[in-house]
Formats: C-alpha cells, sequence, structure tokens
C-alpha cells in the first residue's frame, strides 16, 4: 500500500509540476551579412499587453549584447532615451537607451521600438533569476521568467557556427 502511495504521489509530481522553458536562441545572418544570435520572446506585462523582447548579439562571443523592447505599432510611441528599469529583488539595474543609435530604428516614424545595453546586467547576474522590466511612462511591470535570462546569458558566449 505504502508503494502504491508513493507511487501515485510521484506520478501527480510529474504530471502536475510546470513544464520548464527551453531554450529559444537561434543562430541566422543579418540582411548584410553578419552572423548573429537572438532569442525572441513574447512577454506580458501587468496589463496583459504583450511585448517582444529580443536580446541579440552580432559577431563572436564578447561583442555587445542588446536588447530590442518592441511594442505594437500604433498603440504605444517611446521616446528616447529613457532608460530601462531592471528589478530583481533588492537589485536594481539601469539600463542605457541606445535605440538611437541603430540607424533602421532612429528613423523608424512608428516609435514602437527601443533598444538597450543588456551587458551591464548580465555581467552582474549569477544566476537565471526572474527579472521585472519598468519602461517609465510605456509599462510599469514587464515580468522576465528565468528560463528567458538564461537565454539572454547564453548569447554572451554563444557560439557562432
Amino acid at each position: 500500500m505504502c508503494r502504491f502511495c508513493c507511487c501515485l504521489i510521484a506520478a501527480l509530481v510529474v504530471l502536475v509540476a510546470p513544464a520548464r522553458g527551453w531554450a529559444q536562441v537561434h543562430q541566422h545572418e543579418t540582411e548584410n551579412g553578419a552572423p548573429i544570435v537572438r532569442s525572441l520572446e513574447s512577454l506580458r506585462d501587468l496589463d496583459y499587453d504583450s511585448w517582444q523582447a529580443v536580446a541579440y548579439r552580432e559577431g563572436a562571443p564578447g561583442q555587445p549584447v542588446v536588447l530590442r523592447i518592441v511594442g505594437y505599432p500604433g498603440k504605444v510611441r517611446l521616446e528616447h532615451p529613457v532608460s530601462l528599469q531592471v528589478l530583481a529583488g533588492r537589485r536594481e539595474w539601469a539600463l542605457e537607451d541606445i535605440t538611437l543609435n541603430s540607424p533602421v530604428l532612429a528613423t523608424d516614424g512608428r516609435e514602437a521600438a527601443a533598444e538597450f545595453a543588456l551587458d551591464p546586467l548580465l555581467d552582474d547576474l549569477s544566476n537565471n533569476r526572474p527579472l521585472r522590466l519598468v519602461l517609465p511612462g510605456v509599462f510599469n511591470e514587464l515580468p522576465v521568467p528565468p528560463y528567458v535570462v538564461g537565454e539572454w546569458r547564453s548569447l554572451q558566449m554563444e557560439p557562432l557556427s
């Protein structure tokens, strides 16, 4: 009887436990033929609005990792420059807005995307902890699950094939 209960509990734990997210790091070339690795995730803020979070690195490991936040064009206009606030428990980072450094985004009249230097955050993280992003005037809290943070961290050293 005890074995049966143990087996039943083990089966329930396996069936009910949430599935672990798998990395979605992709490798391809830019329009100019430069190699790029990226993580693309769709995230929802606390108002249930969807955002694309695209972290990418062009070139060899050690090159800067950039985080692009993209909203629905026409629904949101992102002013520049504005720092992206990142919260993790009591820790906090302010990521620099580098949107205007991108010729494509600087001339995009939709103003629905912003880019941030992600390396200061990645260099400071020692594990895949959940994060909360705050973009003043745009969203108050955009939760980032640990598996996405793991994808972002892997971009720093992801080899290009």
